[in-house]
């Protein structure tokens, strides 16, 4: 199955701010060789709603169209903000890990993993 990946423009300027998708969890994390939600937005696109947006129809294509059992999402521990959205996407906090791919001691080492699958919809 091809991951499926999107660019994300503002509607009415066609201004590209990010993208969003579907990718495989990485070895050594939790929920390993599943489907992730992930998101990457440019900073002038932060706190109006377009990762909620954009997550949510990359949600919506993995759990009814797809027909994947679960969905994860993972973060940095300090990324408030990314975490806020898995919560509003309706995902539930899963686990706490050490990224194994951040060195010791790095600030973003310390990650939180988040899922849900169709029941919790």
């Amino acid at each position: 199955m091809a991951n499926p990946i999107w660019a994300l423009e503002v509607l009415g300027t066609g201004e590209f701010i990010g993208f969003t998708g579907l990718n495989p969890m990485p070895d050594g994390v939790p929920g390993s060789g599943d489907l992730e939600i992930g998101w990457r937005m440019a900073r002038r696109a932060w706190h109006q709603g377009y990762a909620t947006e954009a997550a949510r129809a990359a949600l919506d294509v993995g759990l009814d169209q797809l027909g994947l059992p679960a969905i994860w999402s993972m973060t940095a521990v300090i990324n408030l903000p990314s975490q806020a959205v898995m919560q509003r996407l309706g995902m539930e906090r899963h686990q706490l890990f050490d990224h194994p791919r951040i060195p010791l001691g790095h600030e973003l080492r310390p990650h939180v993993v988040y899922r849900i699958d169709p029941r919790g919809r």
